[in-house]
């Protein structure tokens, strides 16, 4: 598993994707947070980050799946996934330890942005005036969305040796289950059990973590997503390998 994790690490840093995209994410972010006057935190006069964990979900939607699109997609087109098989790993072995490298760049690709909460710290009337229980609680939940995210993308990526196949896939099911179960869940046909379809969005839980609470349900319903996104990956990979 850790040869597996190391090589996919080295994989990410000898190419420009892995660069091109945590630039993307972190001039995005820089942007909404400082420049953008419907966001910045100078304009609006308050010492919060609402507005970087509002729209920080939307870039990792995309950012996930760009890292993640080639895991399986890639080494299925280049036929080396059965060089993989012949190994002494499991193939459980090797699924997680791709998704530990697709959750490794992208931790360490949220990992910088720490600096915007530094700098509101201090800019903070007087210093430190700002929720610190709020910010912990909304990094650990979009580690643990981004977390659900790169289930989605290490998933999407074992269906086909397309990447823009596996792109596409993720970002859907990204999209979907963050904002689509909640749009539908307020569709007014539902009575009941729109509060059951609204518990099933990534929103709902990411959006309870956020207000510095740490809830176990929510905590276990993410974790119980990257479970079932690495157990169905291994489950198609098995088929395929027979």
């Amino acid at each position: 598993m850790w040869h597996i994790y190391i090589k996919e690490i080295n994989s990410f840093f000898n190419s420009l994707v892995a660069y091109i995209v945590m630039a993307i994410f972190l001039v995005s972010m820089g942007l909404i947070v400082w420049v953008f006057p419907e966001s910045n935190v100078l304009t609006y006069g308050y010492a919060e980050m609402s507005a970087f964990f509002y729209y920080a979900p939307y870039i990792l939607m995309f950012m996930v799946p760009a890292i993640n699109m080639r895991m399986f997609a890639e080494e299925q087109k280049a036929g080396t996934l059965e060089l993989l098989y012949t190994s002494p790993l499991k193939v459980t072995d090797i699924v997680i330890g791709k998704y530990l490298a697709g959750f490794t760049l992208m931790a360490l690709t949220i990992l910088p942005t720490i600096i915007y909460y530094y700098s509101i710290y201090q800019l903070g009337d007087p210093i430190g005036n700002i929720d610190t229980a709020r910010v912990i609680g909304s990094y650990i939940g979009l580690l643990l969305l981004g977390a659900v995210f790169t289930g989605f993308g290490v998933l999407t990526s074992s269906f086909t040796d397309n990447q823009i196949v596996a792109f596409i896939l993720a970002v859907f099911f990204s999209f979907f289950f963050h904002t689509g179960l909640s749009s539908i869940a307020n569709i007014n046909v539902w009575s009941d059990l729109s509060l059951f379809i609204e518990f099933l969005s990534l929103s709902y839980h990411y959006d309870s973590l956020s207000r510095g609470l740490i809830d176990s349900r929510d905590v276990i319903y993410l974790v119980s997503l990257i479970i079932l996104s690495i157990y169905s990956t291994t489950h198609i990979l098995e088929r395929s390998k027979s």
